[in-house]
């Protein structure tokens, strides 16, 4: 078996069996955010303990395998980790533990769920940094909507 093979097969077991994919109620942050070229989508739940370690993490989302896969293997690396330590885990940090050398566009949805995790760690649980969707009204039930987010014009 090459190596090639290995990590195709490491992918795949994430996909078909990701860790902690689901609703988490007990989340204490969350984000989500999708890649508008492909509409791969990913939230992220974070249950944050008081000294600021990721006590447990869940995902959900849909996607093609890439940005599915990558979700699940980075919830299952950043639970345990301290605040410090999933800012120090870099774009680079994440590619590289998802395996298989990608092009630039299917890095984007490899990045995905770092990106939200970035996020996720400074929104907590219904914060305004939560609302991305735009669709929060006004008193009279009109839609507001500012624009489309950095995320969203890359």
């Amino acid at each position: 078996m090459s190596e090639q093979d290995i990590y195709e097969e490491h992918v795949l077991d994430h996909y078909e069996d990701p860790y902690h994919r689901g609703e988490f109620d007990n989340a204490t942050h969350a984000h989500d955010g999708k890649n508008p070229l492909c509409g791969d989508v990913i939230h992220i739940d974070l249950k944050l303990s008081d000294d600021g370690r990721i006590e447990e993490a869940w995902f959900s989302g849909a996607g093609c395998v890439i940005s599915q896969a990558s979700a699940s293997m980075l919830i299952e690396k950043i639970e345990g980790k301290t605040l410090e330590e999933v800012n120090q885990f870099s774009a680079t940090d994440m590619l590289e533990l998802f395996g298989p050398k990608l092009t630039p566009n299917r890095q984007k949805c490899c990045l995905l769920s770092w990106r939200v995790l970035q996020t996720a760690v400074h929104s907590p649980v219904g914060s305004a940094s939560e609302e991305t969707n735009g669709e929060e009204g006004d008193d009279d039930g009109n839609a507001n909507f500012g624009g489309p987010s950095l995320s969203e014009e890359s």
